[in-house]
């Protein structure tokens, strides 16, 4: 007999055995055993958090055979079985990560007018719903609005800001949480004790931890430390397996910034990189430390979900100032952040190390902030005056292009094409919204969706463009952020003027009397899915991406 793995044997079968989500349970519960129910309802959550599991568990509750329309189905007759195994013939589950295309939705919507063939309902699940297009939205707006009453829609997503608001108004929409560290540990401890796997707890807590919130990434994990420490999990064994820094180490880095020990870090780097660690998770941890100090110096506790000791957190808040927590906290993120730019794991945390220290503000005898001893800089003496006799000359400074249209930029779309580039450098700088200018160096903001683009090949290749352009030695900094800012990229400026025109060239044929005699003679209808803008500088910027 094949192997079921714990992730799929341990999927609660009904919502006594679903864990957390007590506010969704409690309300879908009450529903079923009134009897008022929606046509249509929106899990949304992280991964993981048991979107569809709930949603198949509904629809047991809608159509099991032995107790009815309930809260409690039997799981025991033919209907909760088949929907158990995946094979219910009412319950049409469908991937729309796979299933974009309007043809694909009109097909699935073909036979919603027809009776369910077994079940009490005919039952929609429709997992990454917010993958479907614009056009497979407004196919199934008109079903969604006004649906026969033998069917539900049981829609999940984990990106609901993607839907249209057309779609979210016709749903019944219940927001999973990500589960705690303790909630997925005890969880953890259940089925461990129900498998006979012997695990401390220390190892249970590395995984819940690792999990993020999910419990089928903590099962996952749970089944790969069983494989890896050979049926005992240690938790040893279990923090080599992740990659994971002893919490002693991350302490230990925390009380050596609280007294500015810079060659203790050092050391403490050397000691840490023996162990092949993860630096971002050890990033991660020391910013999880901060933030429960933080916590402590405010409110004098702090809450020990993640089995943090209350004792340990004490005593580092007690030697550092609330204002350098705050301060280790961001650094510590920016550099989680910027990692992946570093040229490698170890030196990128040491300069964030380094980093903190740097920027930690210096403090007289009696606590207070005082400005820094370092040296003042010399100002520039006056240039000696040229000896008698001698004509001095003084050459025009070269010419350095015009520079104020890239210092405000009116449109930086017509910048980068002036700049030469190609090939995906092009498409980087053109997924970059200007920022400011500071003396030489140039700021950019990034879409974080365009993350992949940026390396650092292709930001010196932007930088070396706009010195030759310019004629003097620039640098180009590249921050990358959920959105560039409020300035629009030329990517983003071309999508909406794209859209614009798209709506223009719409209402132009809906007004046109062509169109209209059309209309009136042969009853024809103009099928606004197939306008569709040609946009030349859009593909310009694709086709030179894949030349280089």
């Amino acid at each position: 007999m094949s192997y079921l793995v714990l992730a799929r044997k341990w999927r609660p079968k009904n919502f006594r055995e679903t864990v957390g989500q007590e506010h969704v349970l409690k309300a879908l519960t009450n529903a079923l055993e009134t009897e008022r129910l929606h046509h249509a309802y929106l899990f949304t959550g992280t991964r993981g958090v048991g979107k569809t599991t709930i949603a198949r568990i509904l629809a047991k509750s809608l159509n099991c055979e032995a107790d009815g329309i309930t809260a409690d189905p039997c799981g025991q007759c033919s209907a909760c079985r088949e929907i158990d195994e995946g094979r219910f013939v009412d319950l049409i589950e469908v991937d729309a990560a796979s299933k974009t295309k309007v043809d694909d939705t009109r097909e699935l919507l073909d036979n919603v007018q027809y009776a369910p063939a077994r079940g009490r309902f005919k039952i929609y699940l429709i997992d990454e719903v917010h993958m479907l297009s614009r056009s497979s939205f407004n196919a199934l707006l008109k079903t969604l609005e006004e649906p026969p009453p033998h069917v539900k829609f049981l829609l999940a997503t984990t990106d609901p800001q993607k839907l249209p608001a057309t779609v979210l108004s016709r749903c019944l929409q219940f927001n999973l949480k990500r589960l705690t560290p303790r909630l997925i540990r005890e969880r953890l401890q259940y089925i461990c004790g129900e498998e006979g796997i012997a695990a401390d707890v220390g190892s249970l807590a590395l995984i819940a931890r690792a999990a993020d919130g999910s419990l089928r990434d903590a099962l996952s994990l749970l089944d790969q430390a069983i494989a890896y420490c050979g049926g005992e999990l240690q938790q040893e064994s279990v923090a080599a397996m992740l990659g994971t820094i002893d919490r002693e180490h991350v302490s230990a880095v925390l009380g050596l910034l609280a007294s500015g020990d810079a060659p203790g870090l050092m050391k403490a780097i050397a000691t840490i990189d023996e162990q092949f660690p993860d630096y971002g998770r050890l990033l991660d941890d020391l910013a999880r430390l901060l933030q429960r100090v933080a916590v402590y110096q405010a409110v004098g506790a702090t809450d020990s979900d993640d089995d943090i000791d209350e004792s340990e957190i004490a005593d580092i808040a007690s030697r550092m100032a609330a204002e350098d927590v705050q301060l280790f906290y961001q650094t510590a993120l920016i550099g989680r952040r910027d990692l992946d730019l570093a040229p490698d794991p170890r030196s990128g945390v040491e300069m964030t190390l380094l980093r903190m220290l740097a920027f930690l503000p210096q403090r007289s005898t009696d606590g207070a902030p005082q400005s820094s001893s370092a040296p003042a800089r010399p100002r520039p003496s006056a240039p000696a005056a040229p000896k008698a006799g001698k004509l001095k000359v003084v050459e025009p400074p070269r010419a350095r292009g015009d520079f104020a249209e890239v210092q405000q930029p009116a449109d930086w779309g017509k910048v980068i094409q002036a700049l030469g580039l190609s090939g995906a450098s092009k498409l980087l700088a053109a997924n970059c919204a200007w920022l400011r200018r500071n003396e030489d160096t140039v700021y950019l903001g990034l879409d974080r969706r365009s993350e992949s683009l940026l390396t650092r090949s292709r930001q010196q290749a932007i930088a070396d463009a706009l010195s030759a352009k310019f004629g003097q030695a620039l640098k180009v900094e590249i921050s990358v952020a959920a959105s560039a800012g409020e300035s629009e990229t030329p990517i983003q400026e071309q999508a909406r003027r794209s859209d614009e025109r798209l709506e223009a060239a719409r209402e132009s044929l809906e007004a046109d009397p062509n169109i209209k005699a059309l209309r009136d003679m042969f009853g024809a209808e103009l099928n606004p899915d197939t306008i569709e803008p040609i946009d030349s500088e859009r593909i310009g910027f694709e086709r030179s991406a894949t030349r280089e």
